[in-house]
């Protein structure tokens, strides 16, 4: 038996421990789940149900005797730790080199250019958390209309201006200005525009207002596939913009976690087939970000307490895969992702159950298994197909 549809959930941020390499990246000892789950008690019974806690020890989440689904976790095989490493690599692409990073700020000589040619001077440009850099330089922009430009441990190029001041069509016209410029030896993963509202002591941003400028994805990758072979795609959050809405027949932007499942089950009444793709971004952007230890355990419980809407919906021919692009510790210093495994869990009605995964070497296994699923090729990865079947 194969499945009809596949929904794989990227819980944003939610790794499961160091990599190896973590070190090398400044990430000895980073373990997102780990910790928040010694933190405080989770209480996550139907992750648990599903084999979350069978992956490896967790503090306060013993594992169950006979889980639901299959689990497993997920080393990231490409250098990198950031947003568009992840999923790229869970539709086949290993990248051979990481996206460039600037730490220090990005050189004259893409400040000079980028000035030219939005006609403003900019404010910032160094590597700060989004939500500190507007209180810092919020009533500055507003007294000057400079937009603001800043950077952080990984590959981006954000761009923040208040709605007031910069709309934002012309915020989205000014991030596609700097896309252009960054090319090359420059061609970082993502330009963001980052539009906020308030004033100043208050500013807050526009997370529905966010728009990502990614670099377009080798020809070929997952979505490629599915779209030549005429299956659909419906993508829920950031999935489209990562993947520059390739092979996406379908799209829905979302307000945050609770807007992101509400519209995975509307996609699931919608499409009765194909792959239903989300990104589930709070872990990272609220959280993970700023170090809210307390809000990223609310809000994997949030989701956990979701699942049974999720897992009442299936049907038998369903296929739902859960994990993750990256790590973000909100327990340790750095407020940047970290490089982590990322969880595995994989369930279906007639699905396997209670299957070790093992440590898959590579995201691009999830990848080629939902490949094998609808019968097209792709050449990174290993399917676990057979062992779920």
């Amino acid at each position: 038996m194969k499945f009809r549809r596949v929904i794989l959930i990227v819980l944003d941020s939610v790794g499961i421990g160091e990599m190896p390499d973590a070190a090398a990246y400044g990430d000895a000892g980073s373990d997102t789940l780990g910790h928040i789950a010694l933190w405080r008690p989770l209480i996550l019974p139907h992750f648990r149900a599903l084999g979350l806690a069978n992956i490896r020890p967790l503090a306060n989440l013993p594992p169950v005797p006979e889980p639901l689904g299959s689990f497993g976790r997920c080393a990231l095989a490409s250098p990198g730790k950031d947003t568009t490493t992840g999923h790229w690599e869970m539709a086949g692409i290993q990248l051979e080199k990481p996206f460039p990073l600037y730490p220090h700020g990005f050189p004259p000589e893409i400040m000079d250019e980028f000035e030219r040619r939005i006609g403003r001077r900019a404010l910032g440009n160094y590597a700060a958390s989004g939500t500190e850099i507007i209180q810092d330089l919020g009533a500055q922009h507003l007294a000057t209309g400079s937009p603001i430009v800043y950077t952080s441990a990984d590959s981006v190029f954000q761009v923040a201006a208040h709605e007031d001041v910069i709309p934002l069509p012309e915020l989205d016209r000014i991030c596609a200005a700097a896309r252009e410029i960054l090319h090359g030896p420059h061609q970082v993963g993502r330009v963001i525009a980052r539009p906020f509202v308030g004033r100043p002591g208050a500013f807050t941003r526009d997370n529905a207002g966010r728009h990502d400028y990614a670099v377009a994805p080798p020809q070929g990758m997952l979505l490629d596939r599915l779209a030549a072979r005429g299956v659909p795609v419906f993508a829920v959050g950031k999935i489209f913009d990562i993947y520059l809405g390739r092979g996406i027949s379908h799209s829905e932007k979302a307000r945050g976690n609770a807007d992101g499942m509400a519209k995975t089950l509307d996609a699931m009444s919608a499409t009765p087939d194909g792959l239903i793709f989300t990104n589930l971004v709070d872990f990272d952007a609220l959280y993970g970000h700023r170090n809210d230890v307390a809000g990223y355990a609310a809000a994997l419980e949030a989701v956990d307490a979701w699942l049974p809407s999720l897992l009442e919906r299936l049907r038998e021919d369903d296929l739902v895969i859960f994990t993750a692009d990256h790590g973000n510790d909100p327990t340790t210093p750095s407020t940047d992702h970290s490089r982590e495994y990322v969880p595995l869990l994989v369930y279906g009605p007639r699905a396997a159950r209670g299957r070790n995964l093992g440590t898959r070497s590579s995201l691009a296994d999830i990848g080629r298994t939902i490949a094998q699923v609808f019968d097209v090729d792709l050449e990174k990865g290993t399917s676990f197909l057979d062992v779920i079947l």
